[in-house]
């Protein structure tokens, strides 16, 4: 039982500390609260204009993959801040008090978590604001907000592992920066992927991405009975999909990720 307890006390512990760093640094939060506003009013005014979704309107069919995105990018601050701590010697300091090795990387994700939560709230309101709505019942909202945070833990082990790897900060933003946009623009996010050639349709529909934007379009009720959907499982079964994709992600990167700080505060 403490094997259990230990760790998530500690980690909720320096959660607590990593949100005191956050408010004494507005500009990290104001990036994290900014960037979902220029976001929303970036392709709801830019593509809007230029692009048509059958049965729906392009901004209600845009929001679900916005979300999807700023959660990918958002999720990057762990791995970004883990660097930085790592070329600060934080961790040498954490190394010489009793607690679990994966309290700090609990503490980190949690902590980025909590600001997901913000960027998430503001791009709902201006997603509200420039017409974006809601047309299934509010549990099922909450549903997809839930899923969305879910993802956003889960990837935030997935850049923690990929920032233990790399370990500075510089390179950390070049491999996340090469990774995240193709993974994102190829993808249903911002368009039909249904209009796409043949063999990067096949990769957008085969997407985690995808499959996320698809699970919480059908849950906040962004769909169209008129727009095609693809017939590979991960988009036919989004929702069930996604939490396969949230389970195997968590199975894989917490302990690797858990294992890679081991390694890097021991050397």
């Amino acid at each position: 039982m403490n094997a259990v307890i230990m760790p998530v006390a500690d980690g909720w512990t320096i959660a607590k500390r990593n949100a005191l760093k956050i408010r004494r640094s507005p500009d990290m939060l104001g990036g994290v609260i900014m960037l979902p506003v220029v976001l929303v009013l970036l392709f709801a005014y830019v593509f809007g204009s230029a692009i048509h979704v059958p049965g729906m309107s392009y901004r209600e069919f845009l929001l679900p993959g916005i979300f999807v995105q700023a959660v990918i990018m958002s999720a990057q601050i762990t791995g970004y801040t883990l660097t930085l701590d790592l070329q600060k010697g934080i961790f040498d300091r954490f190394r010489s008090l009793p607690m679990a090795p994966s309290a700090v990387l609990i503490g980190q994700t949690v902590s980025d978590l909590l600001m997901n939560l913000a960027g998430l709230a503001v791009m709902a309101v201006m997603g509200l604001i420039v017409g974006w709505r809601v047309h299934t019942s509010p549990s099922e909202a909450v549903l997809g907000f839930g899923l969305l945070m879910l993802f956003a833990y889960a990837f935030s082990w997935v850049t923690a592992t990929v920032a233990l790897a790399l370990r500075t900060p510089e390179s950390f933003n070049n491999v996340a920066t090469m990774v995240s946009f193709p993974l994102v623009f190829v993808s249903n996010a911002f368009l039909d992927s249904s209009k796409l050639p043949a063999p990067l349709r096949v990769v957008a529909e085969w997407n985690p991405v995808s499959t996320f934007t698809q699970a919480a379009r059908e849950l906040f009720g962004n769909t169209s009975a008129v727009l095609r959907t693809s017939d590979v499982w991960p988009i036919r079964h989004a929702v069930l999909a996604s939490l396969l994709w949230i389970a195997v992600l968590l199975v894989v990167f917490v302990p690797l990720a858990t294992r890679l700080y081991k390694k890097a505060v021991s050397t």
